[in-house]
């Protein structure tokens, strides 16, 4: 049996969540760019609790952006999906499978777009939320008047340009925007790059204004391991469980974290955060934002391409092998944690650190690395490179994990072979996707330079770093030491000899 409105009726609700017939007549209220797993685990995992708590009552109408993939999957699940929530609370098992119902429907951006426009003349419609990853939210010279236009800036000017002619102006008719791609003040940032591409596209002044005073962009901040499917093994365990096969089946962990920033006109509209503690707005989610972003994430981006380079496919795993283990908790706590901008407490951020420990050992979620690579150089340029720079600032001495974290993306940043637009790079004789915008670039420079000129080109990049990092002290050798070892030895020697047990801050 597939899952799907029809065969509801046939699910037994011991041991699953179905949603009520009644979820399905509610209007549409969010307007979500993007079908990515985070989006499925967290805010529609958020509406939909809210909706059978009778607390928002609104449903999302998704936007798929790329060309990648198709939505029949949706279609043929009727925005149905599972959501299987994995974890262990103070030592409490967490086992919970969730049919969401929050998904109206999805529409492709390519195909579909005058469908998209239509929403824009919808009354009930308040929110916006998109997750388009920390390329998504950039300036590009974009004609909002295309079908579509390329950017999501672009399409979110077209939106919102809509919306602004339907209701003539009107200030009710602003929207909520709430941004979670993973990127300093990204509600603030999304603002600024539409309000320009509003002048560039010789929008009229009234637009302007409305746009300016009517809406608002919240910065915000999610945080959930989303893994999404789970592999063969446990997908057929879990569906044999549920009674019913699912094209969407999403396995998340019980911890989870939406923070908003906001003022009380952001709180009425977002009624949904009432229904779980795991949402917070607040007047500033700055502190939230900086523990999650270097500690969880920056860690992440740090420690993918070592362990999957060392053959260590999922963060669990990597938490179960000594030498990796090691690693990743020096630097988190030795490297990582000192560096953090700000005054955060440090008791809280010790508090943290132990818990996103705790949630990489998760026995129920397998988090694949190469899924944290996707990206890698911007993930690396906004998590990371801060955190060197505070650390040379701070410190006499020489970030030896942040080195052998920046040697691995260079390895993995290695391509071999290219395919058309994509570019693969090689592991124990298998070729991987580098799934990543700089991909070109590297291929370029590992076919013309030797690997003390690629350390040097990238590191002295400014342009893309907005530092030079070649001029701090030891650390082009120390990477181009430790690169060295893992191209000709291979990655488990360099763990083995570069991983210092002892912190390097004192």
């Amino acid at each position: 049996m597939k899952l799907s409105a029809y065969t509801l009726k046939n699910i037994s609700a011991e041991g699953v969540i179905v949603p009520e017939k009644t979820l399905f007549d509610l209007p549409e209220k969010v307007l979500q760019f993007g079908t990515g797993m985070l989006l499925r685990g967290l805010p529609d995992f958020f509406i939909d609790k809210a909706n059978r708590l009778g607390l928002f009552n609104g449903r999302v109408v998704v936007v798929k952006t790329t060309d990648r993939g198709n939505v029949s999957v949706f279609e043929r699940q009727d925005g149905l999906y599972t959501l299987c929530v994995r974890g262990i609370d103070t030592g409490r098992k967490i086992e919970e499978n969730i049919i969401n119902s929050s998904i109206s429907r999805v529409l492709g951006a390519s195909t579909e777009w005058e469908r998209i426009l239509e929403c824009a003349h919808n009354q009930h419609l308040q929110v916006i939320i998109s997750n388009t990853t920390e390329v998504g939210i950039q300036l590009v010279q974009d004609d909002m008047r295309r079908h579509p236009p390329a950017s999501f800036p672009g399409k979110l000017l077209a939106f919102l340009h809509e919306r602004f002619r339907a209701f003539g102006g009107s200030d009710k008719s602003g929207m909520i925007i709430l941004p979670t791609e993973l990127i300093p003040d990204n509600g603030k940032k999304l603002e600024s790059i539409v309000l320009e591409l509003a002048h560039l596209n010789g929008l009229s002044e009234g637009f302007i204004e409305w746009l300016e005073h009517s809406n608002y962009f919240c910065n915000s901040l999610v945080d959930r391991i989303v893994t999404g499917m789970p592999g063969d093994a446990s997908r057929r365990e879990i569906e044999e469980q549920l009674g019913y096969t699912d094209e969407l089946l999403t396995v998340c962990e019980d911890y989870r974290l939406w923070a908003i920033e906001g003022n009380e006109h952001v709180r009425k509209v977002l009624s949904f955060a009432a229904a779980d503690e795991g949402v917070i707005i607040a007047d500033n989610i700055e502190l939230y934002r900086e523990l999650k972003l270097r500690l969880l994430n920056g860690t992440h981006t740090l420690s993918c391409g070592v362990a999957f380079l060392a053959g260590i496919p999922t963060v669990r795993e990597a938490m179960e092998n000594g030498v990796m283990f090691r690693f990743i908790e020096g630097l988190m706590k030795e490297e990582i944690a000192p560096s953090l901008p700000g005054d955060a407490p440090s008791e809280q951020v010790q508090q943290f650190a132990a818990r996103v420990l705790d949630r990489f050992r998760n026995p129920h979620i397998a988090h694949f690395w190469k899924n944290i690579t996707l990206n890698y150089t911007a993930k690396m340029k906004t998590r990371c490179i801060p955190l060197l720079v505070n650390f040379y600032r701070r410190y006499p001495a020489l970030p030896e994990r942040f080195a052998l974290g920046f040697a691995a993306y260079l390895a993995f940043m290695k391509p071999v072979k290219q395919e058309g637009n994509e570019f693969f790079g090689e592991r124990d004789g298998k070729y991987y996707l580098l799934d990543d915008e700089y991909a070109g670039k590297f291929y370029k420079l590992w076919q013309s330079s030797t690997r003390e000129q690629v350390v040097k080109a990238v590191l002295s990049d400014s342009e893309l770093w907005g530092e030079d990092l070649a001029a701090m002290g030891g650390f082009e050798s120390s990477v181009s030491e430790k690169l060295a070892v893992i191209l000709s030895e291979g990655m488990t020697v360099a763990l083995d000899r570069f991983v210092i047990p002892k912190s390097v801050v004192s």
